[in-house]
């Protein structure tokens, strides 16, 4: 199975020295899988020409707001419509998350209560989950047809399903303890210190990444 990653944003230098960029992520996370993959990367305007040249598609995390204007956002979100449209099945992560609900009549914000950094404690369907998140902005509207799955305290609309046609995960999976803690040394100067103490405090706890790759994983192939 082909998993076409359409990527949104670039890891900062650092990170993407010691750990590889946010296609190498996901390949990692889903690896096991007999996945093959594919990168687009839609911030240079590299589109793909048809929905079905994968099997199965996957948006990354950016440093960009959905609702701010850069060229590669209404393409986006024409594809997104498509693959939705064709029942392609479609995976977002956090920016990913957000496109998707804004292409299909969600609304994003930047959340005004701030940031959710670091391991994060999930109520997904009635299991607490932790994950890393990384993220400020968060789905605030549901799209008609999208049943949300996952909250915390800080977002109420941090995982939804549609249908068989696509999952999408607020929070980062594919980000390990490294990845968390490049980012609070290289950003951590944006969010405020009392959230950036927290996640430094969590920091090799244990958390869900592995159930949470597999449930992706399982969306991919599950029968349509």
């Amino acid at each position: 199975m082909l998993i076409g990653i359409l990527q949104t944003g670039d890891a900062p230098d650092d990170i993407k020295t010691k750990i590889g960029d946010y296609p190498d992520m996901f390949e990692a996370l889903l690896a096991g899988n007999g996945f093959t993959f594919r990168t687009w990367r839609v911030t240079d305007m590299d589109f793909p020409t048809d929905v079905h040249q994968a099997d199965g598609w996957l948006i990354t995390g950016s440093r960009h707001g959905v609702y701010e204007d850069h060229a590669f956002i209404a393409p986006l979100e024409d594809l997104i419509r498509n693959i939705y449209a064709a029942r392609v099945p479609l995976v977002g992560i956090c920016f990913g998350h957000q496109i998707i609900a804004q292409a299909l009549g969600g609304r994003v914000e930047k959340y005004a209560n701030g940031w959710s950094v670091g391991a994060t404690d999930y109520e997904f369907e009635g299991e607490t989950l932790t994950l890393n998140a990384w993220h400020q902005d968060q789905v605030v509207a549901v799209p008609e047809g999208a049943r949300v799955l996952a909250s915390s305290a800080f977002c109420a609309n941090a995982a939804m399903v549609y249908d068989d046609r696509a999952l999408t995960i607020q929070a980062h999976p594919e980000f390990s303890d490294a990845a968390v803690e490049g980012l609070i040394h290289l950003r951590g100067a944006t969010v405020p210190a009392e959230r950036i103490a927290d996640a430094t405090a969590r920091l090799g706890q244990p958390n869900a990444r592995e159930p949470m790759a597999r449930r992706i994983a399982d969306f991919f192939m599950q029968p349509r």
